[in-house]
């Protein structure tokens, strides 16, 4: 048999194939999510994400430290905010002295390159669970977005690299954006969760912080998951408005959604492996039904290919250590 072509021919051996691979995953493409909890020399495993911490911030220094030595450049902050300062108004998320603003300045001055993003959001510092304000059953939108604006220009004056807004409010990314220009932060960035889906995905990360919704859901901010052009339009109004990365979350069950957005926007674009992606992986490597390493670096490596530059992942080290 004659043939003018043949494509195994670029299949035939490890090296080969490497050579011509299209899509290569970096250490420096992945951003690690950390959580952050109150006390010393703390580290509790989340029971729905095995292996993974929340940890004091002394610990989570060392984590960070570790981290950027692995080629890991990108950390995204979370804390767990005590229940006696939760409230409806979420100022605790303005404390200068708060947790979260601790963390970014300890961290800074640890690993001072480390590029630091913070999520903007009020669920862990709200008493009913939600992203927003909360009047009459209904999470209030503007009133949100002006507790927002006081968050980021809290976590920017303690020297946030980013600030990470994950609410799903209309407007914020402009009202943020306006808010640090005035304040004059200029050089501080906005990666906007701009397709952020209603998904069944998050319960994991819920457990880690606590900040399940106290009544309801969250289906009135963020994404109907069947819809696709509204993931275009959002995330070409955040980029109007100011935003320097915008994000699709989540990532395994959005690839299209991925793809769609790298093809419209010119800003770079990433992506969340959620906590219930990680979970899965992990439950069902566990019970011996699929090669844990594998599936890691199969999954992380689909997410690139269908656009991301860059991936908040809780499999970050694990990544790393894989492609070594």
């Amino acid at each position: 048999m004659y043939l003018q072509r043949r494509n195994r021919i670029l299949r035939r051996s490890a090296a080969i194939r490497s050579l011509v691979a299209e899509t290569i995953l970096r250490p420096a493409d992945f951003i690690a999510p950390l959580f952050i909890d109150e006390g010393e020399n703390i580290a509790t495993e989340i029971a729905s994400m095995q292996g993974y911490y929340r940890r004091s911030l002394d610990l989570t220094v060392k984590e960070v430290k570790e981290l950027w030595s692995m080629g890991i450049r990108s950390v995204l902050l979370f804390i767990k905010c005590k229940d006696e300062w939760k409230d409806n108004t979420g100022k605790e998320a303005w404390n200068p002295d708060g947790l979260m603003q601790r963390s970014i300045k300890a961290i800074k001055d640890a690993v001072p390159e480390m590029v630091v993003m913070t999520d903007v959001a009020l669920d862990p510092y709200s008493s009913y669970g939600h992203d927003g304000i909360v009047k009459e059953g209904e999470i209030v939108n503007d009133e949100t977005v002006e507790a927002l604006v006081k968050m980021s220009i809290s976590h920017a004056r303690s020297g946030a690299d980013f600030v990470a807004p994950s609410d799903m409010m209309d407007g914020r990314i402009g009202a943020i954006r306006s808010g640090l220009e005035e304040n004059g932060f200029t050089q501080t960035g906005i990666m906007s969760y701009s397709a952020k889906y209603a998904s069944c995905f998050y319960g994991p990360f819920r457990d880690a912080l606590d900040s399940a919704p106290g009544f309801g859901d969250k289906k009135t901010y963020q994404m109907d998951y069947a819809n696709r052009t509204e993931a275009i339009k959002e995330t070409l109004m955040d980029v109007e408005e100011g935003a320097d990365i915008v994000m699709v979350k989540p990532a395994m069950a959005y690839l299209d959604i991925i793809r769609e957005i790298k093809n419209t926007v010119d800003v770079p674009v990433s992506a969340y492996h959620v906590s219930g992606e990680y979970a899965m992986i992990k439950a069902a490597a566990k019970m011996g039904w699929l090669d844990e390493n594998k599936a890691v670096i199969e999954s992380l490596t689909s997410i690139k290919r269908a656009g991301a530059d860059l991936i908040a992942t809780y499999f970050a080290k694990d990544a790393v250590r894989l492609m070594g």
